[in-house]
């Protein structure tokens, strides 16, 4: 029988399709509406950015601290030096002290955008796990933590099993990754009061040790919290694109090629996405996503300007919208697009169509940029593009250029 949550937090998410397994679904309910609780995700530093694949657990901290508790954001400075074997097929690259570094300050921005970070009684510590793990003694923690895990539990991990099932190479450094995490939840109980870890599937195996570690421990009963894999209707899962990961820096993608992408969703993700990904009545979403033929065009945009003015601001969403107005129904440039921005001595000599698809980003290579144009997929100024060799110079660019490659992707080739 399906446990209906009373708390507002639990029935928010349990509406809105976050929840794949709990440890104690009742037990957690009961405790969040005993009082404030503190929860957390942790976030390893792989990358300068995050992407929509990390969507889904920003918006859990967003509705954790909106119902009423306390968010903590666990940056993984510590653990992105071991790296988490979780869905993984090979051991991840091992990134330099340095390169962790500047991870860390490209994805603290993002963060204030969804969650507040003050001194409140419901405001986010943002916290980074280097401040304990890089100071653990191994023998001490060998002694004190280690002695709780047993290498039958250990093995069991899906993480672990998938990898040895397919023969593939597990190193011990990722091995050990589990018992971090698990004394990742351990340090924030003792430092935050923190009883409950939230993460994707994958992370299962991780938050139920790290549970059973505070039992172990403190005697104390902490709580874990998993979402579902959230793929598309395609079956592909969230974070990707044609042209590579979707992120949620401006400085990684354009305000108007992110708002894009959730404008150019399936039909049948409409729905779920809204629910997902934005604060609309779930009433709201169901509407929304269950409508037909050209009205779920509309659905499309309520749901790409709801998500770009989380991640964006309300001006970067009102902006890509006028743009995509301009090009799609007006015929116009878009101030907007992504831009290729050219010096007069770079094309001295002249450049070729198919290389300004490659240099703008429209193609992966020069290859793809023919079959592109052969394919009469290409587009110059609107109009079709047929020969891959014509060549451009200074003066053929006194106008901004625009590139198009099919009818929802553009680019702008200026002369800087």
């Amino acid at each position: 029988m399906t446990y209906h949550p009373k708390s507002e937090f639990l029935h928010e998410l349990q509406a809105r399709g976050f929840i794949a397994d709990c440890t104690d679904l009742q037990g957690l309910d009961e405790r969040l509406k005993s009082g404030v609780l503190t929860g957390y995700i942790g976030f390893d530093l792989t990358a300068t950015s995050l992407h929509i694949g990390n969507l889904v657990q920003i918006m859990l901290l967003r509705w954790l601290q909106k119902t009423g508790h306390r968010p903590i954001t666990l940056m993984g400075g510590g653990t992105t030096k071991v790296g988490d074997p979780s869905g993984k097929d090979e051991m991840r690259k091992i990134l330099s002290i340095e390169q962790i570094g500047q991870n860390a300050e490209g994805i603290r921005n993002i963060f204030a955008r969804y969650i507040s970070y003050g001194d409140g009684p419901t405001d986010s510590p943002l916290v980074n796990n280097a401040e304990w793990l890089d100071k653990l003694g191994y023998i001490d923690f060998l002694r004190d933590i280690g002695r709780h895990f047993t290498i039958n539990r250990l093995l069991a991990f899906e993480s672990v099993k998938s990898r040895l099932d397919r023969e593939q190479a597990l190193s011990f450094i990722e091995f050990n990754y589990m018992l971090l995490q698990s004394y990742d939840y351990l340090e924030l109980y003792r430092r935050y009061g923190c009883l409950l870890q939230m993460g994707g599937s994958d992370q299962w195996g991780n938050i139920v040790s790290g549970a059973d570690l505070i039992r172990r421990v403190e005697g104390v009963e902490a709580y874990g919290l998993t979402t579902p894999l959230v793929t598309r209707a395609d079956g592909k899962k969230m974070g990707k694109s044609a042209d590579g990961a979707v992120w949620l820096n401006e400085d990684m993608m354009t305000s108007y090629a992110f708002w894009q992408w959730w404008r150019n969703v399936a039909d049948a993700d409409v729905g779920k996405f809204l629910k997902l990904f934005t604060e609309l009545p779930v009433e709201e979403c169901d509407r929304l996503g269950a409508l037909g033929g050209s009205e779920i065009n509309a659905a499309k945009v309520i749901l790409a300007n709801e998500v770009t003015t989380l991640c964006r601001g309300a001006e970067a969403a009102a902006a890509a919208e006028a743009t995509a107005r301009e090009v799609f129904e007006q015929g116009g440039v878009g101030d907007e697009l992504p831009r290729l921005e050219l010096t007069a001595a770079e094309i001295a000599g002249g450049i070729s169509l198919a290389q300004l698809f490659v240099r703008s980003g429209l193609a992966a290579s020069g290859k793809d940029a023919k079959r592109l144009i052969a394919e009469g997929g290409a587009r110059v100024n609107d109009t079709a593009a047929s020969d891959p060799g014509q060549m451009f110079n200074a003066g053929d660019l006194a106008e901004p250029l625009k590139l198009s490659a099919g009818k929802k992707r553009h680019a702008l080739v200026i002369l800087g």
